[in-house]
């Protein structure tokens, strides 16, 4: 499932959605964006998700997943590829948005997105007023709880594509270039989960 809108409580404040996402960095796996609308009472600790411990995102997580409305939106490397990262991060971005407000049945009043660029002008399909807040996921608890929601979901993915591809590491490193995924990836060469766009990758097929 990749959107949910439970029964919520929103209070007489205007509609906002947080949008974050997670997995720019590395050389394997997906990027995963999620949005979030808040519900009163609000999850208790949220924060900047790579600020909290491992035991306080999987304790927040499902507060997150059965009391907010949300959406969830993965884009694969072959994509990542064709688009370059950015556009892909604005892809993930837009669809987690799409399938919040869908499953919400409502519109926004802004989406609020952590970074310093936001989808509007850039994805045809973005059609709401949004603002990008550089360092929002530590500063404004809806694109925290997205923060969160992104981590987790990608974090289960790498660590569910470990099994098929132990030499990696990407139960540890979750798919980033850490020196034991570098020398696996020199031993071995990439999968089709590694990022053949990321220069790292690139590099290792050239020799």
């Amino acid at each position: 499932m990749f959107s949910s809108a439970p029964e919520l409580d929103l209070g007489d404040a205007p509609l906002v959605v947080g949008v974050d996402e997670a997995g720019r960095g590395p050389l394997a796996g997906p990027v995963v964006a999620a949005a979030v609308v808040l519900c009163k009472p609000c999850p208790d600790g949220l924060d900047d998700s790579k600020k909290l411990s491992a035991r306080a995102r999987s304790r927040l997580e499902p507060q997150i997943l059965t009391r907010c409305a949300w959406g969830l939106a993965v884009v694969e490397p072959e994509e990542i590829d064709r688009l370059n990262i950015f556009g892909a991060t604005m892809l993930a971005m837009t669809l987690a948005t799409q399938r919040c407000v869908e499953a919400l049945g409502t519109q926004p009043v802004e989406v609020l997105i952590d970074g310093n660029m936001t989808p509007q002008g850039r994805r045809e399909e973005w059609r709401w007023p949004a603002r990008a807040i550089v360092g929002g996921d530590g500063l404004e608890p809806c694109i925290s709880a997205a923060s969160i929601l992104a981590k987790e979901h990608r974090d289960r993915i790498m660590i569910a594509a470990a099994e098929r591809h132990p030499e990696y590491g990407w139960v540890s490193n979750k798919g980033y270039g850490s020196k034991a995924h570098m020398e696996a990836l020199r031993i071995h060469g990439p999968t089709p989960l590694h990022r053949r766009s990321f220069a790292p990758v690139s590099q290792m097929e050239l020799l």
